[in-house]
């Protein structure tokens, strides 16, 4: 999970792009979407382990309103190849910038802070590399065989960039063998140009689909945030092409606009609706719908890894009965 570069000294410029954007009206959030401050002694010991070992955790980077639940339970999601991105998202609050050359040694690094932890399922993510020729995906690899070799019976979870126009990238990732393959869509495709401007909404549908067709043992998952001006035929359109490209569990929660200079929350959707968004999904066939205000790709990821595997099971179950 992830880096041991020392970025203390690194040049780091937090948002370059979004200083220039006018300053946006940021919503009171309502009641359901509140949490309480992190002030418990898990997290204060996972916060020491992280801080020790110098990690990097989206959980910090992005600002995620679940970090006081998660690491209460010593569940964190780490960010390899760095803390700064060569991409400038609307809605994200990692740094923007030049990033700093690949650690060698930070796969096996990262299998050692697993092992302290006692993870059983491990979440690895990372800032997009555009400036690298496979986008990281060697990288990505490195980590995932170095905690296998250390840590035989944890679960690995990967929530990968888009490798956008990186050719054979995808592959390698996928001969690593991952237990879960996450990319996220994030928002529905009319958005993509103010939200998301450095990707493509199909070219990660395909990513999706592709990792499929390499190897259809491995879990496939993709998120998006709601509250960003989307319409709602809109993400029933996103559900139905996150089934065409077989994605086995989709997650869904509330944006939260992490500075005036990031994209508008444009409307708080209601618990009863994002209920509604779970039901709808299953309906399309997702072997699992996490959906929620306060849902997050990693939120419970090692208990849903479990529900997605029991899912798995009594679907092939039923098939088998079905035909028999």
């Amino acid at each position: 999970m992830v880096t041991v570069l020392d970025l203390s000294n690194a040049p780091r410029v937090r948002h370059p792009e979004k200083a220039h954007r006018p300053d946006q009206e940021v919503l009171r959030k309502p009641d359901w979407i509140r949490v309480k401050a992190p002030v418990s002694k898990g997290y204060a010991e996972t916060r020491e382990i992280v801080r020790s070992h110098k990690l990097v955790t989206v959980c910090e980077e992005a600002g995620c309103p679940n970090i006081g639940e998660c690491w209460e339970k010593k569940h964190a999601t780490f960010m390899i190849m760095g803390e700064i991105c060569t991409r400038a998202c609307a809605f994200c609050n990692v740094a923007t910038g030049r990033p700093l050359p690949l650690d060698a040694n930070e796969p096996e690094s990262v299998a050692k802070a697993v092992a302290k932890m006692g993870l059983t399922h491990v979440v690895i993510t990372s800032v997009d590399r555009d400036d690298l020729a496979d986008g990281g995906a060697q990288h990505f690899a490195d980590t995932i065989r170095a905690i296998r070799a250390l840590n035989p019976n944890t679960t690995i979870e990967i929530l990968t960039p888009d490798f956008l126009r990186k050719d054979g990238a995808l592959e390698i990732v996928v001969a690593a063998k991952p237990d879960v393959f996450n990319h996220n869509l994030e928002t529905v495709p009319s958005n993509y140009l103010t939200v998301r401007p450095g990707a493509r909404y199909f070219h990660s549908i395909r990513l999706l689909q592709r990792v499929k067709e390499l190897d259809p043992s491995i879990f496939t998952k993709s998120g998006i945030m709601v509250g960003l001006g989307e319409e709602r035929n809109e993400v029933l359109q996103l559900m139905d092409d996150l089934r065409s490209a077989d994605v086995d569990f989709m997650t869904i929660g509330q944006y939260l606009q992490p500075t005036k200079k990031h994209h508008a929350v444009k409307k708080f959707v209601t618990p009863e609706e994002f209920k509604s968004y779970e039901t709808v999904g299953m309906t399309k066939g997702f072997l699992l719908v996490a959906s929620s205000p306060l849902t997050r790709s990693s939120h419970h990821a090692g208990e849903d890894f479990a529900r997605l595997r029991a899912a798995r099971e009594e679907h092939l179950r039923k098939s088998a009965k079905a035909s028999a």
